[in-house]
């Protein structure tokens, strides 16, 4: 199967105490390279969030970003620090006694004053986020995955088309190999005769001459080679894994077939299709360096 090393994904898990949202961004790479920015209350989970998406994700620069939205409820606990209050109680009664003022202190007033009321942060309960973490993690996953199989799915009719082009390329090689030997056999016998202006010509020596140049020139290897790998590479688009290495090794070799056939060409139309052939099989090279 096809898959696109450009992909985005996002998850959210939400329950009484928290929010956890995830999304995921990639861009092409020869390997995994995998980034995870997420809160220090989760960095627990970092290594098992890297083992997960290792087990579905397999090649690309894979941004990851995970947010943790508690709950003020959940997350904090209110206290009055009942010292601190105290001392300020006595102190306004002392003072107010001392200069002959009403002490209509009142509990509104005392919680204003500083440290009165403490924040107090209740610990998570690791297991809970856990669960939420990663039920995002899947929904995101999920997603991120299928968007990559979409465009996946794009690049391989595209590559497919190419793959039809190629073969039609090797079709016109076939048909104009043979008229070349010909040819240059008619080149040949015309320019000994020129030359010679003589009838009495060496028959064994002019079909020694011309099987030494089919030799040169002969592309029947190339031909069946290339098609023998355009077949080999829409038989990999059908792998239930990772494909992108495979179709990058088979487009070099493509790449190599259709570079000896022109070292071989001495035939401007072999030539004309063989550059053809190439800059076909370059766009199928970029091409193949999106999969993953």
């Amino acid at each position: 199967m096809v898959r696109s090393m450009t992909g985005y994904g996002k998850g959210i898990a939400e329950n009484e105490n928290a929010r956890v949202t995830i999304e995921m961004k990639s861009v092409n790479h020869r390997y995994l390279d995998l980034n995870i920015k997420l809160p220090k209350k989760l960095n627990f989970l970092e290594s098992q969030i890297r083992n997960k998406i290792s087990e579905r994700i397999f090649r690309g620069k894979v941004d990851l970003y995970i947010t943790l939205n508690e709950h003020a409820d959940a997350s904090c606990k209110v206290s009055i620090n009942d010292v601190i209050a105290k001392e300020y109680l006595d102190s306004i009664s002392a003072m107010a006694s001392k200069l002959g003022i009403d002490n209509d202190i009142k509990a509104s007033n005392l919680v204003r004053l500083p440290d009165v009321i403490e924040l107090e942060e209740i610990d998570s309960d690791e297991d809970n986020l856990k669960e939420l973490v990663f039920e995002a993690l899947n929904s995101c996953t999920n997603q991120f995955v299928e968007s990559r199989i979409a465009e996946g799915a794009r690049l391989e009719k595209d590559l497919v088309s190419k793959m039809d082009e190629m073969l039609i390329l090797v079709d016109k090689l076939e048909a104009r190999s043979p008229a070349i030997i010909e040819e240059y056999k008619t080149r040949l016998t015309t320019k000994i005769h020129e030359l010679l202006e003589d009838n009495n010509i060496d028959e064994g020596r002019i079909a020694q001459e011309v099987t030494i140049y089919a030799d040169k020139v002969c592309i029947d290897e190339e031909m069946v080679r290339l098609k023998s790998h355009v077949t080999e590479t829409r038989a990999v688009f059908n792998l239930d894994k990772e494909v992108g290495r495979k179709l990058d090794f088979l487009a070099q070799e493509l790449n190599r077939e259709a570079n000896t056939i022109l070292s071989k060409s001495t035939d401007v139309e072999i030539a004309d299709i063989g550059i053809t052939l190439k800059t076909l099989i370059e766009k199928v090279r970029e091409q193949i360096q999106n999969i993953e």
